[in-house]
């Protein structure tokens, strides 16, 4: 059964603030830097004046045809350091500016990290597929799992690691894997390991190290028919899906046909600006095995 859970707003105390939205952009504060980006939900006028969002120390200028809005340069105002200092809860970890418009984190994601420090006891096996810069791993290690987390961009994961050093957290147990996401779990299959929480968070497209081609749509399937074979018994799995054209419907559905019998609850992170209009960043689903 695939049950609609409630919206997961971005919360306070993640050093993130969605000051304004309109006309297709977003205002924003993370750890002290105002940026500009594209939004195309925000199709309603922005509430703040112009003179605010001129004070942007970023703004970010999509590729004329890109539709999602991710390719595209940065103007960089001065001010702006590579890297800045932004904090969850006591946790510090690295802001910065990337070519594809994110923050080097993804804010909107914060209620899933508070979820990781609820579910999660010393000792437990956390896999964080498509791990990006690391953050949930980091909130993961520091309740006490044992980390294994995959990523296939080399840049990423030495972002990851910077964040681990800023933290203190280099005696936390993450295993950092430059691998192809597909290709690491079906080997952990066949060597019979088992985790007791995964979370993934699959792009549209990419690439592996040596050049596999990722696309969701077609290589999902075998990615949750392994997922279901290393997920330990009343594991946990939580997968998330950005700037795709599918619902939180759907990917409950996948995950209720791929997995054993389990609890399937679906949602939405959900951004809300200073005067209340909100928007989607991404589909979620998760499951709790009963077997």
């Amino acid at each position: 059964m695939v049950t609609p859970s409630p919206l997961l707003l971005t919360p306070v105390g993640v050093g993130y603030e969605l000051l304004d939205s309109g006309f297709g952009r977003k205002l924003e504060v993370l750890g002290g830097v105002r940026t500009d980006r594209p939004e195309p939900q925000a199709v309603w006028a922005p509430k703040l004046p112009t003179s605010e969002w001129q004070k942007a120390q970023a703004i970010f200028a999509p590729k004329a045809g890109d539709e999602d809005g991710d390719g595209g340069n940065w103007e960089v105002k001065a001010g702006v350091p590579e890297k800045w200092q932004v904090t969850y809860g006591k946790m510090p970890f690295y802001g910065r500016l990337t070519p594809f418009r994110h923050l080097g984190c993804f804010p909107d994601q914060s209620p899933q990290w508070a979820w990781l420090e609820e579910v999660v006891k010393p000792g437990m096996k956390v896999l964080n597929l498509f791990g990006y810069t690391g953050v949930a791993s980091m909130v993961a290690a520091k309740a006490g799992a044992e980390v294994t987390h995959v990523d296939a961009s080399k840049k990423a994961i030495g972002f990851g690691k910077e964040n681990v050093e800023l933290a203190g957290l280099s005696e936390a147990k993450i295993r950092w894997m430059l691998d192809d996401c597909l290709a690491f779990v079906a080997r952990e299959v066949r060597r019979g390991n088992k985790y007791d929480v995964i979370l993934m968070d699959p792009p549209k497209y990419g690439r592996g190290p040596d050049g596999e081609r990722w696309e969701f749509f077609g290589g999902l399937p075998d990615l949750l028919a392994d997922i279901a074979k290393i997920t330990a018994p009343h594991g946990r799995v939580w997968m998330t899906a950005y700037a795709l054209r599918i619902s939180s419907v759907a990917l409950g559905t996948m995950l209720a046909e791929s997995m054993p019998q389990g609890d399937v609850e679906i949602g939405e992170f959900v951004s809300q600006d200073n005067f209340g209009r909100s928007f989607t960043n991404s589909m979620w689903a998760r499951i709790k095995l009963t077997a």
